[in-house]
């Protein structure tokens, strides 16, 4: 553990070093855990540490909604690496982030979730606004903290290391306001150096299998996206195995789609799963590359056949019970690829074509029927967009189609919700990467996703973000829609009326456009591309469009 002290006041009005207070201890520490923004909406109870993260270089930008913006802090950590921080006060703005908070515990997000409180003493008695918070978010965060004299640093040290640590999730850090505005009884911040790459001491036996296989196949997932190198390391895996690939959603990029090792992706798709099928029987080994099965369907539950080999590969065990395995390599996923890829010479192909089989039908289930729908508006922004263009999906069925034909061309390019798969977080996210990247970025919605989240169009707005917004015009939960007719059930509560989003980008100081055609659709999107401020394209389309595509 490195101490470390704040810098003593300069010209810039920074306070004396002998005036630091709990909050900008606490801001300090974060800046020097890599904390470069923070989001949120701020009240009575967090003015103090507001203040202190700016003064700390920690920039507070404001959202409309406490929900989007952890979207906003987890879209900028995928686009900079940058230490995702979350800020709310007591009361309803803690209870409006929780949905964001079990999603970064879901979808593996090191979200650090400061919030104001009033102190304890007060509380027995103050009732307004008053609920225990960490009560409410321990169920969802790997640690609570509540922060005492003289604990300020050391709370967010422990905090950040837990959050980054393993498989990483959400930690939460519950911050009085007497702390918050008291001198700090020690100048000193704390951090805390990460763990080594962990890697089995034992892996002879997976080494083993891998040797003697001849027909592997590989699934990738989220904890290998969540370490450094890990798309390095799992090409030098398959160049040395010959193995197959196949990527969970949140994994597409890892290696580029355009690589012809890459099969697909699977995930919500029953068409993906029928086709990857088999290609998983005739597999002699499979190996799991940091695969998560919080992404998957319960389709995939026991997936494999008993008997069948399996290598597991994970951050960290968890005992889902979603499929079996015949050996667990828990540690750090890339490393331990970079191990087992060890002696092996390359140059080893499967015997027979399934794979190259398997790939071109994958191609051809997904492929773009030519009139207008939702695969002709994914297939023209695909063919526009730039090489290395960051697109989000919000949830519903666009999100499951887009995510079978959206090709990335490296990690972290298709941001999602795949692991509680919650509406409402494709703009935020796009938000997030945008402010990030520095250049534009994608962001598909559909019509009832987007009125969850209307407000953030001002967001962009303030930010002068150029994220060009993609909506799905159908007037339904065209997902649930699907559901209810293959259940045998009535239609309802599913049909939503049409907003014209044009007229509200506009309104909203964007620029909008109503599309029913490819032609205008191109044409506008390459506008979009040299727009320096937001641009919403809305995408009129028949919700019928979606039955049998995925």
């Amino acid at each position: 553990m490195r101490h470390e002290r704040i810098a003593a006041a300069g010209p810039d009005g920074t306070r004396p070093e002998e005036f630091v207070t709990g909050a900008d201890l606490l801001a300090a520490t974060l800046a020097a855990a890599g904390a470069t923004h923070a989001f949120g909406i701020p009240g009575g109870e967090v003015l103090a540490l507001v203040d202190a993260l700016e003064r700390a270089g920690i920039r507070f930008e404001l959202a409309r909604h406490e929900n989007a913006a952890g979207f906003m802090a987890e879209g900028l950590w995928h686009a900079t690496g940058a230490l995702p921080v979350l800020v709310a006060t007591l009361g309803p703005g803690v209870a409006n982030a929780v949905n964001v908070v079990a999603n970064a515990q879901q979808d593996r997000v090191p979200l650090v979730f400061v919030t104001g409180c009033v102190d304890q003493a007060l509380a027995e008695s103050y009732t307004h606004q008053v609920f225990d918070h960490q009560a409410v978010l321990r169920p969802l965060v790997k640690a609570s903290f509540r922060v005492a004299p003289g604990t300020e640093a050391l709370v967010v040290a422990k905090a950040v290391a837990l959050a980054r640590s393993g498989r990483p999730g959400p930690v939460h850090i519950d911050l009085p306001i007497s702390i918050a505005e008291a001198r700090a009884a020690s100048h000193a911040t704390y951090v805390i150096p990460p763990a080594a790459p962990a890697i089995p001491a034992d892996i002879w036996p997976a080494q083993a299998l891998i040797a003697a296989a001849q027909r592997p196949l590989v699934i990738a997932g989220l904890d290998l996206v969540n370490q450094d190198g890990g798309g390095a390391a799992l090409d030098r895996f398959l160049a040395a195995t010959g193995a197959a690939l196949l990527t969970t959603y949140k994994a597409k990029g890892l290696v580029p789609d355009s690589d012809p090792r890459v099969i697909g992706a699977v995930g919500l798709s029953p068409k993906a799963d029928a086709l990857a099928r088999p290609l998983i029987e005739t597999a002699d080994l499979i190996v799991l590359a940091g695969y998560d099965p919080i992404e998957m369907r319960q389709g995939w539950r026991n997936p494999w056949p008993a008997g069948k080999p399996v290598i597991d590969i994970v951050a960290e065990p968890v005992q889902h019970g979603m499929h079996h395995s015949s050996l667990l390599l828990a540690g750090d996923v890339g490393s331990i690829l970079t191990r087992l890829s060890d002696g092996l010479t390359g140059g080893r192909t499967w015997p027979g074509c399934e794979p190259t089989t398997a790939r071109e039908a994958f191609l051809a289930a997904f492929a773009d029927p030519k009139e207008w729908g939702p695969h002709a508006v994914f297939e023209t922004l695909r063919w526009i967009a730039p090489a290395g263009t960051v697109a989000t999906a919000d949830s519903g069925a666009h999100r499951i189609l887009l995510s079978q034909l959206w090709s990335c061309d490296g990690p972290r390019r298709l941001l999602q919700s795949s692991g509680l798969c919650t509406m409402g977080c494709a703009l935020p996210l796009a938000t997030g990467a945008a402010l990030g990247a520095g250049r534009p970025t994608l962001c598909f919605v559909g019509d009832a996703g987007l009125e969850m989240v209307l407000g953030e169009l001002a967001t962009l707005r303030d930010l002068g973000l150029p994220v060009i917004v993609v909506v799905l015009v159908d007037r339904a939960l065209g997902l649930i829609a699907l559901k209810q007719r293959q259940l045998g059930l009535a239609r309802a509560g599913v049909d939503i009326g049409e907003t014209d989003f044009a007229a509200v980008a506009r309104a909203m100081g964007g620029h909008g456009a109503t599309i029913e055609d490819r032609e205008t659709l191109a044409r506008e999107a390459e506008a979009a591309f040299w727009r320096s401020g937001f641009t919403l394209l809305a995408c009129r389309i028949d919700a019928a469009s979606y039955e049998g595509a995925f």
